[in-house]
């Protein structure tokens, strides 16, 4: 049976990255008040014959181009998402201004630390507003993953720690030293491309830790969930509860 401990908040998300490493654990759920961890001792061992492929790529309605992996029975973009319009051609606004960023309750995205260099490389960052959108952020044919979703990935992997080793982008060229546990043999290539804060007036994580959002709404206090993966092998891969006007990248999954 799975243990449970409360830990005082702000433990990824409102700290810095750069922290002690903790046991390894499965972040169940990450509030405003408090973490829920559960032990690993008891989480399925990886599957004998992981299935993974190439896929065909998909196009936005941008023009951007991302290529594809199969996970066992799922189909995901191998690189962040990048889109500036809905699937409907309506434009996501790019908000760089700290305080507009802060006060916002609809969709808007925007480069880490507002660099557009840093967009090439880790996509956009967007809040959860235009990940719910009824507009549609994905392209035509795919949509952004759910709650169960992502976990039947992490399940598919093995378990947090193995699914952290395998979705990794392998080396230091982006993400943090040492990074040697990272084979990326799913293909997913995940990369750290870090956060903005719900205010708007700072980013973190940058080579840290990759933070992706889920379509899944939390009901009771109306905020969001999202995985993380990280450089380290300790933490492992994770998922959280936060605030909807977070920043984060978003992965899409095929219909």
């Amino acid at each position: 049976m799975y243990k449970t401990l409360i830990l005082s908040v702000i433990v990824f998300l409102s700290v810095s990255c750069k922290q002690e490493k903790p046991k390894p654990v499965v972040v169940k759920k990450i509030s405003h008040d408090s973490v829920i961890v559960f032990d690993t001792a008891q989480m399925p061992k990886a599957m004998a014959n992981d299935s993974f492929s190439n896929a065909p790529e998909v196009k936005d309605i941008d023009g951007n181009i991302y290529e594809t992996v199969r996970i066992g029975s799922q189909v995901w973009m191998a690189k962040n998402l990048k889109v500036k319009h809905y699937r409907n051609g309506d434009e996501i606004p790019n908000i760089k201004s700290d305080k507009t960023w802060s006060y916002l309750s609809t969709g808007a995205w925007c480069y880490y630390k507002n660099g557009h260099s840093y967009g090439k490389t880790y996509g956009k960052l967007y809040n959860w507003y235009a990940v719910g959108d009824k507009r549609g952020l994905a392209p035509e044919g795919w949509h952004i993953p759910s709650d169960d979703e992502w976990e039947e990935l992490m399940t598919y992997l093995g378990n947090n720690i193995d699914a952290n080793v395998k979705l990794k982008e392998k080396g230091t060229a982006h993400w943090r030293i040492p990074n040697e546990d990272a084979t990326n043999s799913s293909g997913f290539s995940a990369l750290p491309g870090g956060l903005r804060f719900s205010h708007g007036s700072s980013f973190d994580c940058l080579s840290d830790f990759g933070y992706w959002w889920s379509s899944t709404e939390e009901e009771q206090n109306g905020d969001a969930m999202g995985w993380y993966t990280n450089y380290s092998y300790s933490y492992g891969m994770g998922t959280f509860f936060y605030n909807k006007k977070w920043g984060f990248s978003v992965r899409c999954i095929k219909d």
